[in-house]
């Protein structure tokens, strides 16, 4: 239990550089992974490229249940290794494995039934269609393989952990530059499969990780035995996985939906506009990626604290984490401003396909220093066990303001692509600040009411 002590002791500012850096450079090697995807969709074609970025919300609903499993289970795992419950732990780990497969078999069977209709919906052409299906029905089959690795992920991230995954990560990126031209285009035995050649490099990269990353579970305190008693459902804690878990994934499937709202709007400006809107957003998330290792970074610490009762300490990294951030993505917005162009240009020659993108880009560069806001407060309510407050946060940011901003500037004012993206600007920062009193007064209380618990018992 020598990792729960540092975490519950160590200065914070020493913790977040531990643990963010490391998720936060995995994380970067992740993204460049989906850059990696969208540079060869664009060497395939524009409508592959097209096709690639009208998947993603399709793609997002696994990696929000996967994003749900690593935030929900690290919470639970770490808040019991901060109150020294290793049995609980253990119990934990084990059935976040069951979880994973369940739910995997769920999103696998769904996404294969309704991704064709969903498409359509998207106005998306007959071609866009078509390559969208092939990508994403290989992406849904290999749903079992990201679920399970991300659930062996979330057992290190508990632990403090983040340098394991970053390795996987780094590694899978090489692998997945030297597979995709072998399976897009065909190599001695291998035919050319085109964009289901960037979905099976996926799946395989992920299958090899999962073999990995298990291995170095069972080098820690929380080795996973596959005993059958090991695995026999305990109401309890399979129930606290899923009230923690299932929030988050819902309220990661609303930015799925916001994203197929947003996309269908974006796609009455044709399939340029989606390709340079796709390809300039995969790039963005680049410069998100500091903040986002401090969301990992916020979980671990601030769960660990509060289960061994460091109220000080959970404020102390909430406040210093969203600073750190806000400074970070202030950088970040600069850079993205003065090489919107240049960015965009890497993944097409296309002058409109560049134009539309840039254009999003310029403007996304003054929304990024009120991320931290949201990424930290979704920290902070993961750590305390208020997950619902993530989708009742996104459920407005995502879907019921974007959509009724967006439909008045589309039909209303008859604005144009770039007019989008000014109106969520300034919805961004208003509910910004709504997020970040709603994070301080749950802190004082939360707080409040465990100090009463403890004082009774």
């Amino acid at each position: 239990m020598e990792n729960s002590s540092i975490i519950t002791s160590k200065p914070i500012t020493q913790l977040l550089k531990k643990i963010a850096i490391p998720a936060s450079t995995g994380s970067l090697f992740q993204t460049l992974f989906n850059i990696v995807d969208t540079f060869f969709a664009g060497k395939i074609s524009t409508d592959a490229l097209a096709a690639l970025a009208k998947s993603f919300p399709l793609y997002f609903l696994i990696i929000s249940a996967g994003i749900g499993i690593i935030a929900g289970c690290n919470s639970l795992i770490s808040n019991s290794l901060g109150q020294r419950n290793k049995f609980a732990a253990l119990i934990y780990a084990h059935h976040t494995l069951i979880y994973s497969t369940l739910l995997s078999v769920i999103i696998t069977i769904l996404g294969i039934i309704f991704s064709y209709e969903i498409l359509k919906l998207m106005g998306s052409s007959t071609d866009s269609i078509i390559l969208a299906k092939k990508y994403t029905d290989i992406i849904f089959y290999g749903t079992f393989f990201f679920l399970i690795l991300t659930s062996l992920n979330s057992v290190l991230y508990a632990q403090g952990d983040t340098k394991t995954y970053r390795n996987v990560l780094i590694v899978g990126l090489f692998a997945n530059i030297l597979l995709n031209p072998i399976f897009i285009f065909g190599f001695l035995f291998i035919p050319a499969l085109g964009i289901a050649g960037l979905a099976i490099s996926t799946i395989l990269i992920q299958f090899c990780a999962c073999i990995y990353l298990y291995y170095k579970v069972n080098k820690t305190i929380l080795k996973i035995d596959f005993k059958l008693e090991n695995f026999l459902i305990r109401k309890n804690f399979f129930l606290n996985i899923f009230n923690q878990c299932m929030p988050i994934t819902f309220a990661l499937f609303l930015v799925a939906i916001g994203s197929y709202v947003l996309l269908f709007f974006i796609s009455t400006f044709g399939d340029n506009a989606v390709a340079g809107y796709g390809a300039a957003i995969r790039f963005e998330h680049i410069f998100t990626l500091p903040v986002i290792g401090l969301n990992t970074a916020v979980i671990t610490i601030a769960a660990q604290n509060f289960g061994a009762r460091r109220y000080d300490r959970v404020r102390d990294v909430y406040t210093k984490a969203t600073l750190i951030g806000f400074c970070i993505m202030c950088i970040s917005g600069l850079i993205i401003f003065l090489l919107s162009e240049y960015i965009v240009g890497l993944f097409s020659n296309d002058l409109e396909v560049i134009k539309f993108g840039s254009n999003y880009l310029r403007i996304a560069a003054f929304i990024g220093p009120i991320y931290p806001v949201f990424f930290i407060s979704h920290a902070l309510f993961t750590a305390l066990k208020k997950t619902h407050y993530i989708f009742y946060s996104n459920l407005f940011r995502m879907v019921i303001l974007p959509f009724s901003i967006v439909w008045v500037i589309l039909n209303i004012y008859e604005g144009y692509f770039q007019d989008i993206f000014y109106g969520l600007l300034l919805m961004n920062w208003l509910f910004g600040l709504v997020v970040l009193f709603v994070s301080r007064a749950l802190m004082i209380k939360t707080f409040k009411e465990q100090k009463k618990v403890f004082f009774v018992f």
